[in-house]
């Protein structure tokens, strides 16, 4: 039985039918000629979404990324240092003096999974200094994520491959050269390295471009669109309120014509409350601008990590060869 017909034949109630009902909506949105923002936060590279977003990203069924510095990192961080991660089945059992230890043999925990400082980290800043500085003395500012595609297009990670490098999302986003935008990109590990490097003045702080240019980056790409856009958002924070305001910017601040986003689903364990962005209803949306009362509008209120790889393999499972 396919993923397809599984949910076809069990999914028809609660959040069940409501990932039904959405990812049904993308896949109309797709044939009607639509295209789709996809957004990452938490911490979904580490759950190795790669596996089925890669697919997605190569069938030509994601039209742009917005993700946290964490999840542009930790993708690459797994494709070549995936052997050496330590995973944790009972965290929860863990003392404060276990997770000094952990600290003391250069493991970072993400819940149930440590990644390894040496193998992951630094043996990607070594690859990314001369990059950095390369394009710094060339005179050409970046985005954060274009050294990262320029070490996978040129296969400088190539002969570090850990996992089978087609589980890489943002190895098939850098061959497609998939519009990316990393918001607050400075508080990722590698923003770290990079602010470390310009505290030590061996790089300079405007060699990459800031969150404005970022967003005006985002307007250009979104008025350069002929066909409406979804809006297909993992979590929430910045990587989903970064580029969602792109459209009452247009419309209300620039006074020019915008159409709001043509899809809206978010996969979301937070619950509705008080002033939580991530636990707002799609509906507060129409408030500010970005969706219209017939935007097909869809939350699913469950574990990402769970959802997200479903929904994505219905979506690309009848066109894998």
């Amino acid at each position: 039985m396919t993923i397809r017909d599984f949910i076809h034949q069990h999914y028809h109630h609660f959040n069940a039918a409501a990932l039904k009902d959405a990812v049904q909506a993308y896949e109309a949105h797709l044939a009607h000629g639509g295209k789709m923002l996809v957004t990452l936060a938490g911490a979904m590279s580490t759950a190795e979404l790669g596996i089925s977003l890669a697919k997605l990203i190569r069938q030509d069924k994601v039209h742009a990324i917005c993700c946290t510095g964490a999840n542009l990192e930790e993708d690459l961080f797994n494709l070549v240092a995936h052997e050496h991660y330590l995973r944790l089945p009972h965290y929860r059992d863990l003392t404060p003096d276990d997770e000094l230890q952990l600290l003391e043999q250069h493991f970072n925990r993400v819940t149930d999974t440590c990644l390894p400082e040496e193998t992951a980290m630094r043996a990607v800043e070594k690859i990314l200094m001369p990059i950095w500085k390369q394009r710094q003395s060339a005179g050409h500012r970046f985005f954060p994520h274009e050294p990262l595609y320029q070490a996978l297009t040129q296969q400088l990670f190539v002969d570090d491959y850990q996992i089978d490098p087609q589980n890489s999302w943002l190895l098939a986003a850098a061959e497609k050269n998939l519009p990316l935008f990393t918001p607050g990109w400075e508080d990722s590990t590698l923003g770290n390295f990079f602010a470390a490097h310009c505290y030590q003045q061996t790089l300079a702080p405007t060699s990459v471009k800031n969150g404005i240019e970022l967003m005006m980056h985002l307007i250009d790409w979104y008025r350069q669109q002929t066909q409406r856009v979804g809006f297909f958002q993992i979590g929430g924070g910045i990587a989903g309120d970064f580029p969602i305001c792109v459209v009452p910017l247009i419309a209300q601040d620039l006074q020019q014509q915008a159409p709001v986003w043509g899809y809206f689903c978010q996969i979301s364990d937070s619950t509705t409350s008080y002033g939580s962005y991530s636990g707002a209803i799609p509906n507060e949306k129409i408030t500010w601008g970005k969706l219209h009362p017939d935007t097909p509008k869809f939350i699913i209120e469950s574990d990402a990590s769970i959802i997200a790889p479903l929904m994505f393999t219905y979506l690309t499972e009848n066109d894998e060869e």
